[in-house]
C-alpha cells in the first residue's frame, strides 16, 4: 500500500471526502458503490465489482434470477 500524503477529517456524520484526483485515477464515479474492509487497524475501500456466485470471477458477470454468474459458469451449467 502506498501513501498519498492526503489527510482528511471525519465530519459529524462519520463521512470523509475522497479527493477528485483519486476518484479519477481509480475510475470512481458519483453513485459508484465501494466495498469496505477492515484489516487490523486499517479501513480499506475498494470499488465494488459484482462477482460470480460460483467462482468469484468479476469479468463480464451478468445477473440471472437475482444471482451474478460469469460466462464460464453459465457454459458449465448448461452442460449438465
Amino acid at each position: 500500500m502506498k501513501s498519498t500524503g492526503i489527510v482528511r477529517k471525519v465530519d459529524e456524520l462519520g463521512r470523509i471526502v475522497i479527493p477528485i484526483e483519486l476518484r479519477r485515477t481509480l475510475d470512481i464515479a458519483v453513485k459508484d458503490s465501494l466495498e469496505i474492509f477492515v484489516e487490523d487497524d486499517k479501513i480499506i475501500l475498494r470499488k465494488f465489482s459484482p462477482s460470480c456466485v460460483f467462482c468469484n470471477e468479476t469479468k463480464d458477470v451478468i445477473e440471472y434470477r437475482g444471482k451474478n454468474v460469469c460466462p464460464n459458469c453459465i457454459k458449465e451449467l448448461s452442460k449438465k
